[in-house]
């Protein structure tokens, strides 16, 4: 069996809140995969439902965020169920908008939900670590995660995020961390499609002309066969193999030879 604890504070005041993007993440969890109802249990409100064939409850405390150790470790204590089995969503000032990472033990972070859990309960559960960003300033960070989401993070990445936590959340109940971490930024974040690659000219064609032909219509002709040559074409062909600064001698040339003449 495993405990699946969103982090938030109770109230539709806090309901938008950056704060409680573990409040949300649950809230899919159970959508998504049809759990049953929510049941007010153990200082919080409670569902339960199936992944993978293993029971998992999902417990949102409603003793606020500093206390939530107190209702998790209520609902571990009743249903016997071991720390190691504990995941925690919870919202993450250190990584961006819309980055996930999953990690197991460790320090709070100064997060006063993980800390209260940690007294409570140990700290060798699995946090599920969601991203909203730093404000850039201490002095601004209680503003910040207490702060709604805007309108434009509502409805672009939050929602992303939260559909593909959902939606791949079994594997962490298989213990494919890894999996999970890689399927849901793929989602929030599609990787861009190559650039297709561009065909190499043919072997033939750097040669000169498409069929090898050294006399194809792309190269001048030379010896006796600029001699076969009307005097007009021979005009055309020098002057064409001639640079622009010189065209006028090169015309000249090209006319006496045509006629007999000297210039």
């Amino acid at each position: 069996m495993f405990l699946v604890v969103g982090l938030g504070n109770p109230g539709s005041g806090y309901a938008a809140n950056r704060h409680n993007i573990g409040f949300m993440a649950a809230d899919e969890i159970v959508r998504r995969h049809s759990f049953g109802p929510w049941r007010r249990k153990f200082q919080g409100q409670l569902s339960e439902g199936e992944l993978n064939g293993e029971k998992v409850l999902v417990l949102k405390p409603e003793t606020f965020m500093n206390l939530s150790g107190q209702s998790v470790g209520e609902v571990l204590r009743f249903y016997k169920i071991p720390v190691e089995d504990v995941i925690v969503l919870h919202d993450e000032l250190d990584l961006p908008p819309g980055k996930l990472r999953v990690k197991r033990g460790g320090g709070h972070g100064g997060h006063n939900g993980l800390r209260s859990i940690d007294a409570h309960c140990g700290k060798e559960y699995r946090r599920v670590r969601l991203g909203i960003g730093h404000p850039g300033e201490k002095s601004r960070v209680h503003g910040h995660v207490l702060g709604d989401f805007s309108k434009s993070e509502q409805d672009g990445w939050l929602m992303t995020l939260l559909d593909a936590v959902a939606a791949e959340f079994a594997r962490l109940t298989k213990g494919d961390d890894g999996g999970f971490m890689s399927k849901v930024s793929n989602i929030v974040t599609p990787p861009k499609p190559k650039a297709p690659k561009k065909d190499k000219p043919a072997a033939n064609k750097a040669k000169g002309g498409a069929s090898g032909d050294p006399k194809s219509d792309d190269q001048a002709p030379s010896g006796e066969d600029m001699d076969n040559l009307s005097g007009a074409a021979k005009v055309r062909v020098e002057k064409a193999d001639t640079p622009v600064s010189n065209a006028a001698n090169a015309m000249a040339e090209a006319l006496a030879k045509a006629f007999g003449k000297k210039k």
